[in-house]
C-alpha cells in the first residue's frame, strides 16, 4: 500500500484526504502545527483500526527550522514515499513577519512546499509511481509576481499574498519537474475549487463578509477529494501537469516560463543559504 505525506493535514481538505487514504489502507503522515489536532487525528485513526498506519509530525511550517526538522524526521522514518500532498496555507489580512524575519505567507505557502519537495525527493524517487500534489491555485498570470518584493514589504494585501504564492508554486512545479522529472516523479498542481473548509486565516472586518459568503456557497470537502485521490492513485504521464476543478491547464505557455522558474529557484537558493548562515552563527 502507499505511503503518503500531507502537510496541513489536520484541517479541511488535508484532514479529509488523510482519513480517506487511511480507510483505503495507506500509511499517512500528517504534518501540522497544532499538537491537539494531531492527537485528534491519531485518536480517530485508532478508532478506525488504523493506528499503526497513522503518524503525526508537529511543525510550524512558517518557520524554516521547524520545516527542515520535520522533513529530516520523515526522511529518516520513511525511505520510500509514494505521494507528497502540500496543503498548508494561512490567510492574514495584516502582513506578519515570523521570528525568522520572513513574511509568513511567503514562508508557509511557498518556502515550506519547496523544502518538502526537495527534502523528500530521494524517498519519492524510490517509489514505483511517485507524485507531488501541490494544492494551490494554478494558472494565474506571471505578471502578478513582484520580483523585487517577493515578501510584499510594500502595499501588502492578504489576497495578493496568496495570489502571488499560488504563482510561485506554479514556478516551483516547473523547476521541480525540470530537475527531477527524469527520475519518474510527477508534479501535479491542483485547485479543487472553492471548498467549505475552515478557511484557515485571520481576516479583517472588510474581508470577513466575503469569506463567510464563500463558505456558504462552497462545495463540500468530499467533492474536492476525487481529483486529488485520482492523481495519487494514477499519476499523470507528464512530468508536470495542472488542473482546476478537474479541467486540465496547459503548462507550456508563458505563465509557466522555465526561465522565470529558474530565476525564482536562484533567488530562493540565495535566501535559504543566507538564512541558514544566520542560524549557524
Amino acid at each position: 500500500m502507499k505511503t503518503v505525506v500531507i502537510t496541513g493535514g489536520t484541517d479541511g481538505i488535508g484532514r479529509a484526504l488523510a482519513s480517506e487514504l487511511l480507510g483505503e489502507g495507506a500509511t499517512v503522515i500528517v504534518v501540522g502545527r497544532n499538537p491537539a489536532k494531531g492527537r485528534e487525528f491519531l485518536a480517530a485513526a485508532d478508532k478506525a483500526g488504523a493506528a499503526g498506519r497513522a503518524w503525526f509530525v508537529t511543525a510550524d511550517l512558517s518557520l524554516l527550522a521547524e520545516t527542515e526538522k520535520a522533513v529530516a524526521k520523515i526522511r529518516a522514518e520513511f525511505p520510500v514515499i509514494d505521494a507528497l500532498v502540500l496543503c498548508a496555507r494561512h490567510y492574514r489580512s495584516r502582513r506578519t513577519v515570523t521570528s525568522e524575519g520572513l513574511e509568513e505567507n511567503f514562508a508557509l505557502f511557498y518556502l515550506s512546499r519547496r523544502l518538502f519537495g526537495q527534502g523528500l525527493v530521494d524517498a519519492l524517487a524510490a517509489a514505483e509511481a511517485p507524485v507531488v500534489v501541490n494544492v494551490a491555485g494554478p494558472g494565474a498570470p506571471l505578471d502578478i509576481v513582484r520580483w523585487d518584493d517577493l515578501e510584499l514589504r510594500h502595499e501588502y494585501h492578504g489576497g495578493a499574498a496568496l495570489g502571488q504564492g499560488g504563482k510561485l508554486n506554479d514556478l516551483l512545479g516547473v523547476a521541480f519537474s525540470e530537475r527531477h522529472g527524469g527520475r519518474g516523479i510527477r508534479y501535479v498542481l491542483i485547485h479543487p475549487g472553492v471548498t467549505a473548509t475552515g478557511f484557515s486565516g485571520e481576516y479583517d472586518q472588510m474581508t470577513l463578509p466575503h469569506i463567510r459568503s464563500m463558505q456558504a456557497n462552497a462545495k463540500p470537502v468530499s467533492a474536492a477529494l476525487p481529483p486529488i485521490l485520482s492523481v495519487i492513485e494514477r499519476p499523470p504521464a507528464a512530468a508536470l501537469s495542472a488542473f482546476v476543478e478537474g479541467r486540465g491547464l496547459g503548462v507550456s505557455g508563458p505563465d509557466f516560463d522555465p526561465a522565470a522558474a529558474r530565476r525564482l529557484e536562484a533567488l530562493t537558493e540565495r535566501l535559504l543559504a543566507a538564512r541558514r548562515g544566520v542560524r549557524s552563527r
